[in-house]
C-alpha cells in the first residue's frame, strides 16, 4: 500500500475512488504529464542511462550549467566518489549504471532530484538494500534534500529518517492506521510504537 500512495500522487496510477489534491486542486482531469512536472522522485530501484553521470543527472534539467550538477552531487554526497573516477563527471556508468555501486546509484538520483528541484518530492525506501557506509552516505544526502521548503512524501523505515517528519502516516494491511508526529505516536503506544 505504501508506494501504491506514492504511484497514485505521481498519477502512474489513477484513482478509482476519492481524490488527490495538489496545491489545493484535484488532479483528477490532469493529464499525468503535468502532475509529474511538479514532482520529483528518488526510488530504491534508480534507473540510469548508459552514458556519463553528468548527463545522467543533467536528465533532471537539461539547460543546467556543469557548475549546477557539480553543486547538486555536492549536496548529494557523490562528487567524492564521482572525482575518483577515471574521467569524473564525464565517466560512462554503463547500461542502467551497472559501474557504480547501488549507494552511488541512490546518490545520483538524489542528486538528480536536488537538481530538478521539484515542489513535490517522493521518496521510496531510499535506503534500502544499502550497506552501512552508504546507507550513511544516502541519509546525509537527503537531509541535504530535505532543506530547500517542499513538499516531501517519503516512505521509510529508518526512524532516524523519520522521527523529524511533520506528520508521520502508519500503513498497515492497505490503510493508514496512525497519523501524528514521532512523540504523539508514542505516546498513544499504537502500531507505530
Amino acid at each position: 500500500g505504501k508506494s501504491t500512495i506514492l504511484n497514485l500522487i505521481a498519477k502512474y496510477y489513477e484513482a478509482i475512488g476519492g481524490n488527490i489534491f495538489i496545491g489545493g486542486k484535484s488532479i483528477g482531469n490532469v493529464a499525468a504529464a503535468r502532475v509529474l512536472d511538479h514532482i520529483s522522485m528518488v526510488d530504491q530501484e534508480v534507473f540510469l542511462f548508459n552514458d556519463t553521470i553528468r548527463n545522467n543527472i543533467r536528465y533532471a534539467q537539461p539547460d543546467a550549467t556543469d557548475s549546477e550538477i557539480e553543486t547538486a552531487c555536492q549536496s548529494a554526497n557523490c562528487d567524492d566518489f564521482i572525482g575518483n573516477l577515471n574521467k569524473g563527471y564525464d565517466t560512462p556508468i554503463g547500461e542502467n549504471g551497472n559501474k557504480l555501486s547501488g549507494g552511488e546509484r541512490q546518490r545520483v538520483s538524489i542528486a538528480r532530484a536536488i537538481l530538478r528541484n521539484s515542489p513535490i518530492l517522493l521518496l521510496d525506501e531510499a535506503t534500502a538494500s544499502l550497506d552501512i557506509e552508504n546507507e550513511l552516505a544516502v541519509k546525509q544526502a537527503i537531509i541535504n534534500l530535505l532543506k530547500e521548503k517542499r513538499t516531501v512524501v517519503m516512505i521509510a523505515h529508518t526512524l532516524s529518517i523519520v522521527k523529524g517528519a511533520d506528520q508521520i502516516l502508519v500503513v498497515a494491511d492497505g490503510k493508514i492506521v496512525e497519523s501524528g508526529v514521532h512523540h504523539e505516536l508514542i505516546a498513544r503506544k499504537g502500531k507505530y510504537a
